[in-house]
């Protein structure tokens, strides 16, 4: 059962509760600062093994014909991402566009798409065709789109997978993290387990992964594992807090270039794009991602801890697998929604002074109320937090490039849910 927290007055001092989380925290908090190691090694041999050098920070201007920065940092990002191939552009305006791209590249009229992992993440609907009209959705070029519900458990229903994939199916597309819902993010190995069997059902279906939030988190990549394609965003994880903008695809060869010609034009391809002399920031910023993860990550076990201590409910739990560095809580009620978000904006680096209210998103079906005063406009590598404003009222924290600053937010928002009117 929910417990209520602390008013003002009763002794309670939101510094003691965060700092003696952190002390609970202290070896899963080591064990994600042990793994950076492995992590950051995979990136510096695959700068080594591409011959990285300054003369790969500028690059060509106009069509972007031949760029060797391009094209290395191409070839370095496919390494890590243990894939065949990649495309990283900062053409790529979010992960969704990535993943539009792949969509519309991949799939033809006719072609049936399949969603593994129930409902996709809010910016997909209107792109599927779910809601909105008129703007060029899947269904309005012929593309039909099914989804596999998840099981009560918020886990894919691998016992209906034989037959939702009874038809003919193009591409089944599988979301790694948990979006705005309220289940289990995706582990690597669970992903390769339900590529096998797609492959075994229907050799010929693409296995696409919506990776966002997920890189670097674990040891294996979904395209190390079976995945032909995944996509993903570069102010998320890969972009180490310091990306301007841009996304990713990767995998095999040929799908890539497929979206490659989406986002740009059936025979240009990867070959076209000026990366506007902002390659130095694309190649350091996946130099720091790992250590930027991990910091994540000790960040969105600190918030469940303490959220955890006072009875909310929280997922993943403090110590669980995890495959994304999203952390929700479930606060059960828009103003203490509403207090968090605005505790996390008053402890932001930029724009402190600002007000989150809910309003409405692009791409969103629910208004949004969201704390990002972040130097990047918009990314989530750093800290930032959200929910929408319907029930059950998730938070929804992510990102964070040192703990130290998620511990100082919690301090500020404990403080304002004390300061709440307690239900009786």
């Amino acid at each position: 059962m929910e417990q209520v927290l602390p008013g003002p007055g009763e002794g309670f001092d939101p510094a003691e509760t965060v700092v003696a989380a952190l002390e609970r925290l202290a070896p899963v908090a080591a064990r994600r600062t042990a793994a950076v190691r492995p992590r950051l090694a995979r990136v510096l041999e695959a700068f080594a093994a591409e011959r990285l050098g300054v003369h790969h920070f500028a690059s060509v201007s106009g069509y972007g014909h031949g760029d060797l920065g391009r094209e290395v940092l191409d070839r370095v990002f496919a390494r890590v991402l243990q894939a065949e191939a990649a495309a990283v552009r900062l053409q790529f305006v979010s992960g969704t566009h990535a993943i539009t791209a792949a969509l519309f590249g991949v799939l033809r009229p006719g072609d049936r798409l399949l969603a593994l992992t129930g409902r996709p993440y809010d910016t997909l609907e209107e792109v599927i065709g779910l809601r909105g009209q008129g703007q060029g959705s899947l269904a309005e070029f012929g593309i039909t789109y099914d989804e596999l519900a998840l099981t009560e458990a918020g886990e894919v229903d691998e016992a209906a997978l034989e037959d939702a994939l009874a038809p003919q199916t193009r591409m089944v597309l599988i979301q790694r993290s948990c979006g705005y819902s309220w289940r289990p993010s995706l582990p690597v190995a669970s992903i390769g387990r339900l590529c096998e069997r797609v492959k075994a059902l229907q050799p010929d279906c693409v296995c696409f992964v919506d990776n966002c939030y997920g890189e670097l988190v674990q040891e294996q990549e979904p395209t190390a594992v079976g995945a032909d394609l995944i996509a993903g965003s570069l102010i998320k994880n890969l972009g180490g807090t310091i990306a301007p903008t841009g996304g990713y695809v990767a995998g095999c060869r040929e799908l890539v270039e497929m979206a490659c010609c989406r986002l740009t034009a059936p025979g240009i391809g990867s070959e076209g794009g000026t990366g506007f002399d902002q390659y130095r920031l694309l190649f350091q910023g996946l130099f720091l991602a790992p250590q930027m993860v991990a910091e994540a990550l000790i960040g969105a076990e600190l918030v469940a801890e303490v959220f955890a201590s006072f009875g909310f409910p929280v997922n993943p739990a403090p110590g669980a697998e995890r495959s994304d560095v999203i952390q929700a809580v479930r606060l059960g009620d828009p103003d203490r929604l509403i207090a968090v978000c605005r505790a996390f904006q008053q402890v932001s680096p930029v724009g402190a002074y600002l007000d989150p209210v809910p309003a409405p998103m692009p791409g969103y079906a629910s208004d949004l109320v969201m704390a990002g005063g972040t130097f990047i406009d918009g990314s989530t590598s750093e800290f930032s937090a959200d929910g929408p404003l319907r029930e059950p009222y998730v938070l929804y924290a992510q990102g964070g490039t040192h703990h130290g600053h998620v511990a100082l937010a919690l301090e500020r928002a404990l403080a304002a849910l004390a300061s709440l009117p307690q239900a009786d």
